[in-house]
């Protein structure tokens, strides 16, 4: 397979590009918005200077991958960003920051990608979202704030949907995730770290190993759907919602 993995220098993206990199039937095109001058193997290029929230990440990322000749079979768009904010104290530079990253910048990626010709036939497109993107979730136990983070992710399920209807007669599955409360330097820089034990944080490795699972089996008949494959376990709000005994992988409410 050839894989597109948007945000693959740390974190989940990171864990991705190493399991995939496991097979070296895969090939896989990892962005990344720095340079490095480390070596990589044959089969991972490393598309370096992209940034999700420039409007020029699309058409760099089509410029490295064309002179390859591949047509890309899987796209995962992992990068992301999080400013945590108050009512009280809202940030207006930060919250623009992450609808760019979170629910404009996919968005120009894969039409980029589509209109070059890079998706193959029957390919797959996942947009990494959060479970604090479900509007039905948000529960008064969980209390507000934290309005940039979460309603650019609500964006981000709205554009994978609308993205799923779009690309459906081209055969193109859409699925939009939540890959689970994470071990990563993002949640631990807006404190989140002291969540971790309580809200069953794992790590990016196990993380991406389930959604590598989920990605095996993502096809048209789920196209445009929202799901949390390590089920309700890291979802504090999951049981006063939608009650107990919930399934694992879990379908998300919008």
């Amino acid at each position: 397979m050839n894989i597109l993995i948007v945000g693959a220098s740390r974190g989940l993206g990171a864990s991705l590009t190493k399991f995939y990199a496991q097979d070296k039937d895969n090939h896989i095109f990892a962005t990344s918005r720095t340079s490095s001058t480390a070596e990589s193997p044959e089969h991972i290029t490393y598309v370096e200077g992209i940034d999700i929230a420039s409007e020029d990440a699309g058409p760099s990322i089509v410029k490295r991958i064309k002179p390859s000749g591949k047509t890309l079979d899987v796209v995962i768009i992992t990068a992301g960003y999080f400013a945590t904010e108050t009512f009280d104290k809202p940030d207006f530079d930060a919250e623009v920051q992450m609808y760019k990253i979170s629910s404009i910048g996919p968005v120009f990626i894969v039409h980029h990608l589509v209109k070059a010709g890079l998706m193959a036939k029957d390919g797959k497109i996942v947009l990494v979202s959060s479970e604090s993107g479900s509007i039905t979730l948000r529960h008064e136990s969980e209390g507000g704030g934290n309005y940039g983070h979460h309603a650019s992710k609500a964006a981000l399920n709205m554009a994978g949907k609308l993205l799923s209807l779009d690309l459906k007669a081209k055969g193109i599955a859409v699925g939009i995730v939540h890959p689970g409360f994470m071990r990563t330097e993002m949640t631990k820089g807006v404190g989140f770290d002291k969540y971790w034990d309580a809200g069953g944080a794992v790590t990016p490795d196990e993380a991406a190993a389930s959604l590598k699972q989920y990605i095996s089996k993502l096809d048209m008949g789920s196209t445009g759907e929202y799901w949390a494959p390590r089920g309700p376990r890291d979802i504090g709000t999951a049981e006063p919602v939608l009650g107990k005994n919930l399934p694992t992988p879990l379908q998300l409410p919008w």
